[in-house]
């Protein structure tokens, strides 16, 4: 009796359908359209007997059945990754394709002098970037889209292996006369204590951005986190809002580095505090077979 066996190709199918909920987007993920989509996801419930979706005009529902063979095609996509990644590591190192996600910020302050000289020295690693929150990039790296992660710690990201690229210390933004408030010395601090901060003047990221929790815990002023009313889209959005004396806030020593500041009249000031940074590392799977590659990477990235 002939078995048919479900492909790869049917599963990745079904599995970008689940993380999607739309066919259209699906089949762009996947590259294809959306009746090879449909027709592969088709096949594969007759090949499997069952009904995996309930396709309405409105709504894509999984049926339990069918979440049940998702976890399990997730699980069977990353170990046929992992096998590739086998015998690529096999290879020379740091060579063909690497999946890294980044968070947003770290990616526009990182990645203009780190990709530059990666092409030059490496001309056999094809770098593919996504830029994601941290909550979307370590999914990413544990359902298999992403090998490995840049991210700022501490942040929940399960079992990972990793290795720190540096410690990246936060320092508090504002408009140069805000030294003129009674509150503030007339001359610009070497250094801010977290008790100077108004809370009622305090701008930060959106939630989702995990660099917002690091600057509260590095302030650790509690009354902050509930008192801030004002946030920004981005760490540029923030620069922008405190040019034009919306308030202040608090940035990240390689977003200064990398000139964020330039060309506003913002001054920056280092956070005097016990944990005043975040720790920029980079993770992935434990007991990938690409680990040595990954903490090769890391030391380039190191010493960019």
């Amino acid at each position: 009796m002939t078995v048919y066996q479900p492909t790869l190709k049917q599963l990745q199918y079904l599995v970008s359908l689940h993380e999607h909920g739309h066919f259209g987007r699906a089949a762009e993920a996947c590259y294809v359209s959306q009746s090879t989509l449909s027709a592969g996801l088709r096949d594969l419930e007759v090949l499997l007997g069952v009904t995996l979706v309930e396709r309405t005009k409105r709504a894509v529902r999984f049926t339990p059945l069918g979440n049940a063979v998702v976890d399990r095609a997730h699980r069977i996509l990353r170990e046929t990754e992992q096998l590739s990644d086998l015998v690529q590591s096999a290879g020379q190192p740091l060579s063909g394709e690497v999946r890294m996600s980044v968070i947003p910020t770290i990616a526009p302050f990182l990645l203009p002098k780190m990709l530059p000289r990666l092409r030059r020295e490496r001309p056999n690693l094809k770098l593919f970037l996504r830029e994601e929150t941290s909550a979307q990039a370590m999914e990413s790296l544990h359902h298999g889209r992403a090998d490995c992660v840049l991210l700022a710690l501490p942040y929940p990201t399960g079992e990972v292996e990793k290795e720190t690229i540096e410690l990246d210390a936060f320092f508090v933004a504002f408009p140069k006369e805000f030294f003129s408030g009674k509150d503030w010395p007339r001359d610009p601090p070497a250094e801010v204590l977290p008790s100077l901060i108004d809370e009622n003047r305090l701008l930060l990221l959106e939630d989702g951005h995990c660099l917002k929790d690091h600057a509260l815990a590095a302030c650790n002023r509690p009354e902050l986190r509930a008192s801030a009313a004002m946030i920004g889209t981005s760490l540029h959005t923030l620069v922008q809002m405190v040019d034009n004396g919306l308030g202040l806030t608090m940035l990240p020593e390689m977003a200064l580095d990398a000139g964020i500041l330039n060309g506003t009249n913002v001054v920056a000031r280092p956070l005097k505090s016990d944990n005043a940074n975040r720790e920029i590392s980079l993770v992935w799977r434990r007991n990938s077979p690409r680990g040595d590659e990954f903490r090769l990477l890391a030391e380039e990235l190191r010493t960019g």
